[in-house]
């Protein structure tokens, strides 16, 4: 088996973008008068906006759509919040100059996602970058990785994803490319912080 391109997820993979996305949403949330404990958040996290929304019972549509709005303006203040996966981060550089192809794979909004890697500097590390936008059904449907896969045209035999959350890694398994789960901690510098 020969691996022609690295598919990584974004959230908890790549980035450690928990603790960043909580906050703004904790102050977005609390602008529409409306409160998100930390455990109301870690049950979500990973899931599609409206997903999210629903199971935070948040039913009405200009509610959800200043939180959204809000979350966005806000989540760029709590980027110093950010933890880089720093070993998975340096090993896609050093394949990526072996000539194997990089995309990301995420539900995540184009925007927030633009906004994180411009701000570590790691948007040119990427070949391919499928968003939420770019597809009908979340994960654990395999969509976005056949998407990633079918924009650096390779097959699934060929690609190696790396996710971090069960449904991530049903669609994972479910696009018939090989995989690797994300556990442990990251490092950025020397200050650990566990992988939630």
């Amino acid at each position: 088996m020969i691996i022609k391109a690295i598919i990584s997820d974004f959230d908890g993979t790549l980035v450690d973008t928990f603790e960043a996305n909580y906050q703004a949403y904790k102050k977005a949330f609390g602008l529409c008068g409306l409160h998100i404990t930390r455990e109301d958040y870690l049950s979500c996290f990973g899931l599609r906006f409206d997903a999210f929304m629903e199971r935070m019972k948040v039913q009405d549509d200009i509610v959800r759509n200043i939180i959204r709005k809000e979350k966005a303006r806000l989540y760029p203040e709590c980027f110093d919040l950010l933890v880089p996966n720093r070993s998975l981060i340096d090993f896609i550089k050093k394949v990526k100059l072996s000539g194997v192809k990089t995309a990301i794979a995420s539900t995540a909004q184009i925007g927030n996602l633009m906004n994180v890697l411009n701000y570590l500097s790691l948007a040119e590390m990427f070949d391919g970058i499928i968003a939420g936008k770019d597809v009908q059904n979340g994960k654990p449907n395999p969509e976005i990785y056949l998407k990633a896969m079918e924009q650096l045209g390779v097959l699934p035999e060929e690609t190696l994803i790396f996710e971090d959350t069960e449904v991530g890694l049903q669609a994972a398994e479910a696009s018939g490319a090989n995989y690797v789960k994300v556990t442990g901690v990251f490092f950025d510098d020397e200050n650990p912080h566990k992988c939630l």
